[in-house]
């Protein structure tokens, strides 16, 4: 089978690669571009707070292509009333994406695991977990895995005022920029709850709102088996898939990733991370 080539960030700046990416139109629905490697609005949630949303198809976005040269400062993004949720790609492309962490117990070995199968994937990481394990942000930066703000503590934003809304997520940013070397561009809404607040933000700090596709239930500690069912029985072209390295046991989810990434990478299925356009 013909692996993904992937480039580390030490050695993209070396060989001066290019950073591919899109970037929307204000207000218009789009999806994700990546790379390969690998109103008020509520996501499909995840979590014992989150609340029933829309069905999943009411966030499936149209697909958009298109790639350009990378210079120096990626594109505002607008202001959306909608995550991203979609991406597009060649064949069998889906993104991996871990919430909550990082977690010393369980995210060292996750990105063992994918680097053992050179794949990349997004990490939304809380900030006062960043805070205390700035070395596994180093360590994702190192691996080529992309760093997304999924606020501070980790709360309802929905039930916060618009101060306390940009405090969470305006000292993540900080802190991931010390930590990672680069401010995040992507943002997730803590269980899927997202409102114009939030959506207006996260576009004021540089970043694009991100939902999921599948969600692996793994926050439910349903078993190994089940989450790897969940997991296999949802990949599909373009489709990101949630789960957890942190907020609780996530052990069952170090062990369905062990198990469904080989599985998924013998049927085809490439892996991908977004990348923002560039000017």
């Amino acid at each position: 089978m013909e692996k993904d080539q992937l480039l580390t960030r030490r050695q993209a700046l070396t060989a001066g690669a290019a950073v591919l990416g899109v970037a929307g139109v204000a207000g218009t629905a789009r999806v994700l571009t990546c790379e390969p490697a690998g109103s008020r609005v509520r996501a499909p949630a995840a979590g014992p707070q989150a609340r029933a949303g829309r069905k999943p198809s009411a966030y499936r976005l149209l697909p958009l292509t298109g790639d350009g040269p990378a210079s120096s400062r990626p594109l505002r993004p607008p202001v959306r009333r909608e995550p991203l949720l979609h991406v597009p790609g060649r064949g069998r492309t889906m993104v991996l994406t871990f919430d909550d962490g990082p977690d010393p117990r369980y995210t060292p070995t996750i990105l063992k695991t994918l680097r053992k199968h050179d794949v990349r994937a997004m990490f939304f990481v809380c900030g006062r977990l960043v805070a205390a394990n700035k070395n596994l942000l180093a360590e994702m930066a190192d691996d080529g895995h992309v760093v997304g703000n999924h606020t501070w503590t980790h709360p309802l934003l929905t039930q916060l005022r618009r101060s306390q809304i940009r405090s969470e997520i305006e000292r993540t940013c900080d802190v991931i920029e010390d930590a990672y070397g680069e401010r995040p561009l992507w943002f997730r809404a803590p269980y899927g709850a997202w409102n114009r607040a939030t959506f207006q933000i996260g576009a004021d700090l540089g970043m694009e709102p991100v939902a999921w596709t599948v969600d692996s239930l793994d926050w439910t500690t349903p078993g190994t088996r089940s989450i790897v069912h969940r997991v296999e029985h949802g990949a599909a072209p373009g489709v990101i898939v949630l789960s957890h390295d942190a907020g609780g046991d996530r052990s069952q989810t170090v062990r369905a990733l062990r198990d469904y990434l080989p599985q998924l990478l013998d049927r085809g299925y490439h892996f991908t991370v977004p990348r923002r356009r560039y000017t």
